[in-house]
């Protein structure tokens, strides 16, 4: 059986990932999946920022891929779907590398819609990663952002960073 979380330097293939994900499953009638890339530009209060000319993406190995496992047990727990699967970059990327796929199985859009949002909320709070962007300026480390954790409160969830 493949790993349900994944951290990796390397790309991922997107197409090749969503169909090992329901390979052989025919209960599944939905597949939703978030694809999240580096933007070229900061983004302060909802405006454009600063350029970016990469970012730099750190994780605590084991704890990153337990943090997740708990984040995927926690939908389940929510939601009805078959199989979930996070893969989230680490190291240096450039603007329009991919950082990070969710993919959710299963037998309805809806159900496949709201894991997927909820475990990319998570994700964005939660996880123990670090992202530093580097800018013409010098580099700085990126604090969460307030409309992540309003993301995170509407499922009930206070986030540790507010």
């Amino acid at each position: 059986m493949q790993p349900r979380v994944v951290i990796q330097t390397e790309d991922f293939n997107v197409a090749e990932v969503l169909a090992a994900l329901r390979a052989n499953d025919l209960r599944v009638g939905a597949v939703c999946s978030f694809v999240g890339t580096v933007r070229d530009t900061r983004m302060l209060t909802g405006q454009a920022g600063d350029e970016v000319v990469s970012m730099t993406l750190e994780h605590y190995p084991g704890m990153t891929e337990s943090s997740i496992e708990a984040m995927i047990e926690e939908a389940h727990q929510r939601f009805d779907f078959y199989q979930a699967k996070v893969i989230h970059r680490v190291g240096d990327l450039k603007p329009a590398d991919q950082i990070v796929l969710v993919a959710v199985t299963s037998a309805h859009r809806g159900e496949s819609f709201k894991a997927c949002e909820f475990l990319m909320d998570y994700l964005k709070t939660q996880a123990p990663f670090w992202k530093k962007e580097e800018t013409p300026e010098g580099a700085q480390w990126v604090d969460a952002r307030v409309s992540d954790d309003q993301a995170l409160a509407r499922w009930g969830i206070k986030s540790s960073n507010a």
